[in-house]
């Protein structure tokens, strides 16, 4: 796009940038947001945490979520807000970051000054190839510079607010009160939850949290007990997991991976954490797909399945041991076959669309896992076992083929004196 982008109109020739800008803007955005990133990592050594980590992930969606804000702004309607609200809670939540990693705003006052001398540079270079005019370079010098004004002041009201605050989820009686809770399911909880304002609710739901999650405790609701600082982090949840729930957690756990466990009786809450740690190491490993939250609810079969591994392999060999001889290709691709069968109970052509092989193929494998299995297949007994363990097996195949880092083995919680 050419052309001088000084008379758009009414919209303005009263001041506002002209809306069109935010189209050539928003192209350069992804690697703009690369750029600031790199950049602010390498001038503050602070801020030079690897990116695959929690602080790397809060880093880089807070720089990206602030330009398409900033950018949403330039194209936005007259009475739109100068700062949208999401942009507020985005600067506000840096501003927790620093109070709770014990610094002064000294290093993001500087990250905003980075990325704003970042950004500009980026338009001197582009705003050439678009002939835009010196007049509306400078209303768009002026705009952003107000912006990061703007995100500062509400960092700088997020940062006071956590250091005025007090934390109750950091309250060492609130973590003692958890470990008693999960360790002695009938213990008297009144007099000790009494002592910490926590109300002992009819039900719970324990949250997983991976290892070395970054907590912004502010964010989180002022009933929920935690401790996160443990090799397994983990959270409770009076009550059941809700909505709003879900979005407490994505703000106060940012970029982190969790799983939830079943609502449960009070009294049943070590249950629940063991189902939700038990389900995160599955999604960690790939087995239950990729969502930054796993709900046990919707996974129950698949936890039930994978368990209790050694009596699987035990399974396996009883059901399956018949098919020892074969060569592997030759094993997997009739145990696969006879898998869909005995989930879908689908017709040949069914069952070859689902495989994207052809239903030929297909009727020659039942052939040959018919004359192997002989009547095993007739007996519901049998077929069931045979069943179970080759869905285990599918969810086995899921695991990612790297290795990745695991948390310690979860130890249970120490029981303090109250």
């Amino acid at each position: 796009m050419t052309g001088v982008l000084e008379y758009e109109g009414p919209a303005d020739r009263d001041g506002r940038l002209p809306p069109r800008l935010a189209r050539l803007m928003r192209p350069e955005l992804p690697s703009l947001a690369e750029e600031i990133v790199a950049e602010i990592r390498r001038a503050i050594p602070e801020y030079a945490r690897p990116l695959d980590g929690p602080y790397g992930h809060v880093l880089r969606l807070s720089v990206e979520h602030s330009l398409a804000a900033f950018v949403d702004r330039v194209a936005a309607v007259p009475g739109v807000p100068a700062i949208s609200r999401d942009s507020v809670g985005t600067a506000r939540m840096l501003g927790q970051y620093e109070a709770h990693e014990g610094r002064s705003m000294d290093c993001l006052q500087a990250a905003y000054r980075i990325g704003g001398q970042v950004a500009w540079r980026r338009v001197m270079k582009v705003a050439p190839r678009h002939d835009i005019s010196s007049a509306t370079m400078s209303r768009l010098a002026e705009a952003l510079f107000v912006y990061l004004d703007d995100l500062a002041a509400h960092s700088l009201d997020g940062y006071l607010r956590a250091r005025e605050r007090p934390i109750p989820a950091l309250d060492e009686r609130r973590r003692r009160l958890l470990h008693l809770l999960l360790e002695d399911p009938g213990a008297d909880l009144a007099e000790p939850a009494e002592a910490t304002g926590w109300a002992v609710p009819d039900e719970v739901t324990l949250v997983a949290v991976e290892p070395e999650a970054r907590c912004v405790w502010t964010s989180l609701d002022e009933d929920v007990l935690a401790d996160v600082e443990c090799a397994a982090p983990y959270l409770l949840l009076p009550g059941p997991f809700t909505p709003g729930r879900h979005a407490m957690l994505g703000e106060a756990l940012p970029g982190s991976r969790i799983a939830v466990g079943l609502t449960m009786p009070a009294g049943q809450a070590a249950d629940s954490l063991r189902w939700a740690r038990r389900a995160l190491d599955l999604a960690l490993d790939g087995v239950l797909g990729d969502d930054p939250v796993t709900l046990c609810e919707e996974n129950l079969v698949s936890l039930w399945l994978l368990s209790d591994p050694a009596l699987v392999e035990q399974l396996t060999r009883r059901h399956l041991g018949i098919l020892d001889g074969m060569t592997p290709g030759r094993r997997d691709r009739l145990t696969e076959t006879l898998r869909c069968r005995l989930m879908t109970r689908g017709t040949a052509a069914e069952i070859a669309e689902q495989l994207q092989i052809h239903p030929q193929t297909v009727r020659y494998r039942m052939r040959k896992i018919e004359q192997v299995f002989g009547k095993e297949l007739d007996d519901p007994e049998a077929r069931f076992g045979i069943e179970v363990v080759l869905r285990a097996a599918h969810l086995r195949s899921r695991r990612r083929p790297v290795v990745r880092r695991r948390a310690q083995p979860h130890p249970a919680p120490r029981l303090h004196s109250l």
